[in-house]
């Protein structure tokens, strides 16, 4: 791994050393010497897409777009990769090839697509790679290597964002589950795309400025097995300087909380924690949260935590909250949630009743949904391998196909009908009603005009006749922008925080019952009234006419 590079001006530099063009598949090299022998290099049109939104829902969140830029501005072969090309291909192959892989640049390519962090749906281009037939063909596989997982992980994150509320803290916790180091990284920059606050990934808090947040873990509470491993007992007061012994003090307020407000039995508690948290807090004063479910969470690792978190109070400080890993979630959020309510009013400490509590037990999107619910008292969510691995579907599936070359659409076809391709070069439009939300997204050909605002267009489904209907827009808004052309990108790319806020109003632009966990709505997807006659035309000129004998 390289470090990243901000993308500024009319250059791109990819954070990732192994995105170049021989992270391909190694029949695009048998096409393109079968192009280049025949002398085909025309123009070609490509459009990515998927067929299906991910994790029976009806969004896509658009993500991978940068680093697609990155690679495309630095798509050359290297004199090794060319020496490793003339040892793989099949012998004969001629030198010629070679000379010509060695020339070859994206200075011709024009690339088109959605603003990354956009919500998108099937069958609506998520880019258009216009440029020579080899070399866009060529960056078939890279690009969607770059795309797929991106937008899979970047959906997955935004539906557990919708699952939890807009009010609870989501961190990424996958790293050690990840497929991989990249796939880590690029789980904790598109969990925080598409709406994570933080990571635990120190690597993906300096490359991609991510806040990092992280506490402690359970060895650190069993490496210590009595008070009489606590080597510095003295804690500075926070406003006077003033030693005080923190560890009497937490010792003291543990034998009050457990008769006052707890009643369970301080000897029952473990002074092994107690003297973790104690080492603990005095390292940290200000930033102690602590993992109370070593032992057990209600006679043992939440008295040890209130008793600290008091101790701290007295020389000035505010403890930040618990952490549960194991268990009952709802139950045993709603007891810590309690206790703290007792001890803040008992002792008139307010703060006290609102401590953070993390839970991080294998949570997944169901679970936050049951966890509603049931009813808790969480304020954050540790994720890790159900978000970064996406076990509720591994892949998204987009595809990349060619619609026109030289000018002459194309069209594959298939008797599964979302397999069928749609023909030409194609400009995809957004329209809104009165409300401001979306209501269609419409593919027209390339030469049609524009929809316009206020004015009834007709939205017809691609493949069903029946299917179509009016819409007088509100308003109108393309979504292919012009990203990358002459060899060059067209503008400054955003940053990681603007295309975040970017995937959050994006959502908001799309109703309710699109995004809901169970049963949503499926949002339509149409062609105009030219591109749906186009289509048909070269559907009935290109397939076979059956025989009956």
């Amino acid at each position: 791994m390289c470090d990243n590079s901000e993308l500024q001006g009319t250059t791109a530099s990819s954070h990732n050393g192994f995105v170049r063009p021989l992270l391909t598949d190694y029949y695009l090299f048998t096409m393109a010497y079968a192009y280049w022998k025949s002398g085909k290099n025309e123009t070609a049109v490509f459009e990515m897409f998927i067929r299906k939104n991910p994790f029976h829902g009806e969004f896509t969140i658009f993500a991978g777009l940068e680093e697609c830029l990155n690679f495309v501005a630095n798509f050359r072969f290297s004199d090794s990769d060319i020496a490793y090309l003339k040892e793989t291909l099949p012998a004969g192959t001629e030198p010629e090839f070679f000379d010509f892989l060695r020339g070859l640049t994206a200075n011709e390519v024009s690339i088109d697509a959605p603003p990354e962090g956009s919500v998108l749906f099937p069958k609506v281009p998520m880019m258009r790679v216009e440029g020579p037939l080899i070399v866009a063909q060529l960056m078939e596989t890279t690009l969607l290597t770059l795309v797929n997982y991106a937008s899979l992980m970047a959906t997955n994150a935004a539906r557990y964002r919708i699952a939890a509320g807009k009010n609870i803290t989501l961190l990424e916790f996958g790293l050690r589950r990840a497929q991989g180091p990249d796939g880590g990284l690029s789980a904790s920059r598109y969990a925080y795309m598409g709406g994570f606050d933080g990571t635990s990934n120190v690597l993906a808090g300096k490359l991609f400025h991510i806040p990092t947040r992280g506490t402690h873990g359970h060895a650190y509470i069993t490496s210590f097995y009595d008070l009489g491993e606590v080597k510095n007992r003295l804690l500075a007061h926070h406003e006077t300087g003033e030693p005080h012994d923190l560890l009497q003090l937490s010792v003291d307020w543990r034998l009050k909380l457990s008769e006052s407000v707890l009643r369970v039995p301080a000897a029952e508690a473990s002074d092994g924690e107690l003297a973790a948290w104690i080492t603990y807090a005095a390292a940290f004063p200000t930033g102690f949260m602590a993992l109370v479910d070593t032992y057990d969470v209600r006679k043992s690792g939440l008295l040890n935590f209130c008793a600290v978190a008091m101790a701290l109070h007295e020389l000035g400080y505010r403890a930040v909250g618990v952490r549960i890993d194991s268990g009952d979630l709802a139950y045993l959020s709603n007891i810590c949630r309690r206790v703290f309510g007792a001890i803040a009013e008992k002792y008139e400490v307010p703060w006290f009743a609102d401590l953070v509590i993390v839970a991080s037990n294998n949570i997944n999107e169901e679970t936050i949904v049951s966890l509603n619910e049931q009813g808790h008292s969480i304020n954050c969510f540790g994720v890790g391998t159900h978000l970064v691995t996406c076990q509720r579907q591994p892949a998204l599936g987009a595809v990349y196909k060619m619609v026109e070359i030289q000018g002459r659409p194309c069209i594959k076809l298939s008797e599964d009908f979302p397999k069928t391709t749609m023909p030409g070069k194609k400009n995809v439009y957004r329209l809104y009603g009165t409300d401001g939300h979306a209501l269609v997204d419409l593919l027209q050909r390339s030469v049609e005009a524009p929809p316009c605002i206020g004015e009834k267009v007709l939205c017809r489904h691609p493949f069903q006749e029946a299917k179509r209907a009016h819409v007088i827009p509100s308003r109108v808004k393309p979504l292919l922008e012009p990203c990358w052309s002459k060899g060059a990108l067209v503008a400054p790319l955003p940053s990681l925080e603007k295309v975040r806020a970017h995937v959050e109003a994006s959502l908001k632009s799309v109703r309710n019952d699109h995004k809901r966990n169970l049963n949503p709505t499926p949002y339509k997807v149409s062609v105009s009234a030219d591109l749906y006659s186009f289509i048909h035309k070269l559907w009935l000129q290109n397939a076979p006419i059956g025989e009956l004998l």
